[in-house]
């Protein structure tokens, strides 16, 4: 079932790409619009899979023992992750370098503010070794 949502997932990508790279010439919105509503596809495709995971994650965390506290800023670090890699491609795309640049500069950002209370336990626990 992977393996057949894997290529239907390239097959899905690649004709989007050849339509937008059909298109741009004559309209680049369209191109652009065209990307955009094949990666919309995709993760609506994936949905099912992301509640599989979550459930696996979560089973994981509840199983080790540490709080489940620890574990929701990764969940948060992943989808940041994602939604920046797609972003900044989407920008890249339409000739927007920069604006892709900062997209990347504001996730990363982001997932750095959203990590801060791991990085904060951690710091913690280092000086509670450290006494």
């Amino acid at each position: 079932m992977i393996m057949e949502q894997v290529f239907q997932v390239t097959a899905l990508c690649v004709v989007g790409a050849l339509l937008a790279l059909t298109i741009r010439r004559g309209s680049p919105e369209s191109a652009l619009l065209l990307s955009l509503a094949a990666a919309v596809l995709v993760l609506l495709m994936l949905l099912e899979n992301l509640g599989e995971l979550t459930a696996f994650f979560t089973e994981l965390a509840r199983r080790s023992g540490l709080p489940e506290a620890l574990f929701a800023p990764l969940y948060k670090i992943l989808a940041i992750t994602l939604v920046v890699r797609v972003g900044s491609g989407l920008c890249r795309d339409a000739g927007e370098q920069a604006l892709a640049s900062v997209v990347e500069t504001a996730g990363a950002v982001c997932a750095l503010l959203t990590a801060l209370p791991l990085l904060r336990s951690v710091l913690s626990m280092l000086l509670e070794l450290m006494e």
